[in-house]
């Protein structure tokens, strides 16, 4: 068994495709079998290496390894080869229509209400036809001719599945610039490399049929995939996701402190009868099941990303995180605000706050009673009890109680409306900063 994630170099991975590449992952190693990272760079205009970088770089940040590698302009004398084949079994034909000239075909077929598909009008060129257009500086397209019919497979996820062929236009395999299109080039490929499994969206499901025609035209009937075609992940709008939407990028992501175990919980999950769970990537494999993904199409939330990646840093030792946090914050700190932040930039933000000088909010309203909460400041080592001691004399001696106690004294202290609980941060913080900042905040 041998499957592949085979991404074009073209932009960065989004949540979108980075769901294939963990679906595929998971499947492999779920069964022992090989996984390869095959790039499809013969887009040679758009490919670029900083992509390709990016992707092996998300990749191996989501914990995912492959066994081997392959790249598709490494490979073109192979689909030259097929190409020749094709052609010799009078399957693969030349087209000399301008693009003007196909979308007039198209047009005219739209107005006499008939589907518009091809209409092979270039399978009857004769051979002094097709010389004199050459003559005259024609270069053609090259066309396969589909069969009649219809293709049919069993599909690990959507069940029976069958594309009718009289449908669909025979669809162009290499351009008149000589390009290798993406559907002859993955059928060689997968032919060739030995993949067994091809696991991918369901925008591929008509592109299945086809291909199953040119596997069947190059390398004949006993050639044979199971394929599993996954429902397509929408935005939280409801619209699909594009590689160039960047701020659902893994490197977005990844910047922004998105644990990489959070991306493999969720995505590995959604759309699926299983919640999500916080699991690493070797526990992801142990459970994936992928006849449990539903047939309709899922929406990515970034609320239950956020939600897992909270679980996920709720339980995390400190020697997980101790080399992406400030050298000075301790290991009590990190036990103190784990269970108060969402992404793992936050932690150090916090210990800013408590560390360095910051500027409170004007409360000049609020002198008398910042006064107060100076008098009543415990002396002594602080630690988690000395907060309860505190409001318990302030609220005595200011008579207030619930957020008209506690919202100054967390402006003041913090100059934040939210945030960890003031019990566990405020020994970080210390006597004198605290005298300070309600002072400032008084005065201001």
């Amino acid at each position: 068994m041998k499957l592949r994630f085979a991404p074009s170099p073209t932009g960065y991975l989004h949540v979108g495709n980075a769901r294939l590449a963990i679906a595929n992952a998971l499947y492999a190693r779920h069964h022992a079998a090989q996984f390869l990272l095959r790039i499809d760079d013969t887009d040679t205009g758009r490919s670029k290496a900083e992509y390709e970088n990016a992707i092996r770089t998300d990749l191996t940040w989501l914990g995912i390894a492959w066994d081997e590698t392959a790249r598709q302009t490494a490979r073109l004398d192979r689909y030259q080869a097929a190409i020749e084949a094709l052609k010799a079994s009078g399957r693969l034909y030349p087209c000399f229509e301008t693009e003007q000239e196909l979308a007039a075909k198209r047009e005219a077929r739209i107005r006499a209400r008939k589907p518009p598909i091809y209409d092979r009008a270039m399978l009857s060129l004769t051979a002094e036809q097709r010389a004199k257009a050459e003559a005259n500086g024609k270069v053609p397209h090259w066309r396969f001719r589909l069969s009649d019919g219809h293709r049919a497979w069993q599909d690990l996820v959507m069940g029976d599945c069958q594309v009718k062929l009289t449908a669909i236009s025979d669809p162009v395999l290499v351009r008149a610039d000589g390009t290798i299109l993406y559907t002859l080039a993955s059928v060689v490929d997968d032919l060739e490399l030995g993949v067994t499994h091809i696991i991918r969206g369901e925008d591929h499901i008509t592109n299945t049929g086809v291909q199953l025609d040119i596997i069947d035209a190059l390398a004949g009937p006993k050639a044979r995939f199971t394929f599993a075609h996954l429902p397509l992940l929408l935005d939280e709008g409801g619209g699909k996701l594009s590689k160039r939407f960047d701020s659902l990028s893994l490197k977005s992501l990844r910047q922004d402190g998105v644990e990489p175990d959070a991306i493999i919980s969720y995505l590995s999950r959604i759309g699926s009868a299983l919640n999500p769970a916080p699991m690493r990537f070797d526990e992801a494999v142990k459970t994936y099941d992928i006849s449990a993904i539903s047939r309709a199409a899922a929406r990515f939330d970034m609320r239950q990303l956020l939600g897992l990646n909270r679980r996920l840093l709720q339980v995390r030792a400190y020697e997980g995180v101790k080399s992406r946090l400030p050298s000075d914050l301790p290991a009590a700190f990190w036990d103190v605000i784990r269970h108060n932040i969402d992404l793992l930039p936050e932690a150090a933000h916090w210990w800013s706050i408590v560390t360095d000088d910051i500027t409170p909010p004007a409360l000049k309203a609020e002198a008398d009673f910042l006064a107060q909460a100076i008098s009543t400041l415990p002396t002594g080592d602080w630690d988690e009890s000395t907060w309860q001691v505190w409001v318990s004399a302030l609220k005595a001696a200011s008579g207030r109680s619930g957020k008209s106690l506690f919202m100054p004294l967390r402006l003041a202290l913090t100059g934040e409306e939210n945030g960890p609980e003031l019990k566990a941060i405020l020994p970080f913080i210390g006597r004198k900063k605290t005298v300070q900042r309600l002072e400032e905040a008084a005065a201001n």
